[in-house]
């Protein structure tokens, strides 16, 4: 699971560089970025459980 979310935090991240190249203030980095907020805090329990 940790790995999984490890990935899935990589790709959100590399996504938003993209968008953000794009249009840094458009809509979809915004919504990347709330996305990746939220893996990025599930991450952030596993990691205080163990």
């Amino acid at each position: 699971m940790k790995k999984d979310l490890e990935r899935e935090i990589e790709e959100l991240r590399l996504q938003m560089y993209k968008a953000y190249s794009v249009e840094p203030n458009g809509k979809e980095v915004l919504k990347i970025s709330q996305a990746l907020d939220k893996l990025l805090n599930e991450f952030q329990k596993t990691n205080s459980i163990h």
